[in-house]
């Protein structure tokens, strides 16, 4: 079984983001909780029914029986397959039994998911459960995904993974040197790998030591600055704010 397991993925904006998946243990656990609830719910709903059924007498007469329980069945899988299209799209991609083990469902591309997604997933859901295959399908797979998740495009992972949930503090002056660079027009040459990189370098910053900041921004800067072809004309003679203007500048490339 494996654990802790990883899985990239690639945002519209070409950023790659790790997540670590779900696992079999908390799945289960919140699918456990989610059937709880569940039960309840279609518990509440069946006695109403119950109830209904014995004060109307005429419900009783068989014409109108083969009626109702067409309508009961219908009734049964409305509840099944709403409680978590509800929720997973409500809660974006979380369940109660989700959100308490804290794990969450999300798109291949780390977007939240949809109301599409979700349906897609309830539907194979009976298929998963009742055969198997899901837990077969999540212990043997990489990506640890059941069927639905296959279908749907979608995968499980650990809440507050996702590197792009950091926060990144940039200095007030990389704005200014940001559009300088892009009048260069040459800020496109940078690859969103490179930008990856970028991103991950500014996440570990405030963590680095004196040391370690000077050394890693001078010779990221270096090499930023050879890719954009700017090493004769330096933006700013501070490596890491060089940095700060060229991952804004990157930024509003791809927006405009």
């Amino acid at each position: 079984m494996k654990f802790l397991n990883r899985v990239k993925s690639k945002t519209p904006e070409s950023v790659e983001l790790e997540f670590i998946l779900a696992g079999i243990g908390n799945r289960t656990q919140a699918l456990i909780i989610d059937y709880v609830i569940w039960s309840l719910a279609l518990f509440l709903v069946l006695l109403a029914w119950g109830l209904l059924f014995s004060q109307v007498p005429w419900l009783r007469s068989d014409p109108i029986r083969q009626w109702l329980a067409a309508i009961q069945i219908l009734i049964l899988f409305v509840v099944y397959i709403g409680y978590f299209v509800l929720f997973e799209t409500w809660w974006r991609g979380q369940t109660p039994g989700k959100r308490y083990v804290k794990i969450r469902v999300i798109k291949d591309d780390g977007r939240n998911v949809g109301i599409q997604q979700s349906i897609i997933r309830s539907l194979l859901r009976p298929i998963d459960d009742i055969l198997f295959l899901g837990l077969i399908l999540i212990l043997f797979t990489s990506q640890e995904k059941r069927l639905g998740d296959w279908v749907a495009g979608t995968i499980s992972i650990q809440e507050g993974q996702a590197v792009s949930d950091k926060k990144i503090v940039l200095s007030p002056a990389a704005t200014d040197i940001a559009d300088r660079l892009m009048a260069t027009g040459r800020i496109a040459q940078l690859t969103p790998d490179q930008f990856a990189t970028i991103r991950k370098y500014l996440y570990r910053y405030p963590n680095l030591t004196p040391a370690a900041k000077a050394q890693v921004s001078d010779r990221l800067a270096q090499q930023l600055l050879e890719r954009l072809e700017l090493t004769d004309r330096l933006p700013t003679t501070e490596a890491h704010l060089t940095i700060e203007a060229i991952f804004l500048a990157y930024q509003q490339q791809f927006r405009s």
